[in-house]
């Protein structure tokens, strides 16, 4: 499984109405498509422009060359994109280890 990492800063007061826009879209267009295994999203405390989205993929492949090739990655971004500061950093991750609890 892989771990894609998005680090996202959007505009000042837009808190609200993108708690429900990520929200809507990861439920709506990333969760159901092929090769997505679930997501997170948290928001900073200490930056309030800030969110960390957790995606889980089945491949790398699954998420940069199916994911972003499709007309869903299109949908995504019109629900999200309007709200970024600048462009969001993204990585990706492969599992190593976690806590028992």
């Amino acid at each position: 499984m892989i771990l894609e990492l998005v680090d996202i800063r959007i505009h000042p007061g837009q808190q609200a109405a993108f708690d429900e826009a990520v929200q809507r879209g990861l439920s709506t267009v990333i969760g159901p498509f092929p090769g997505c295994r679930g997501w997170k999203v948290n928001k900073g405390i200490e930056s309030a422009e800030r969110y960390v989205v957790q995606i889980f993929w089945d491949t790398l492949e699954d998420h940069t060359v199916h994911f972003r090739g499709s007309e869903s990655f299109t949908a995504w971004r019109a629900i999200v994109g309007p709200f970024f500061a600048q462009p969001p950093q993204v990585e990706h991750f492969e599992f190593v280890g976690k806590s028992q609890g």
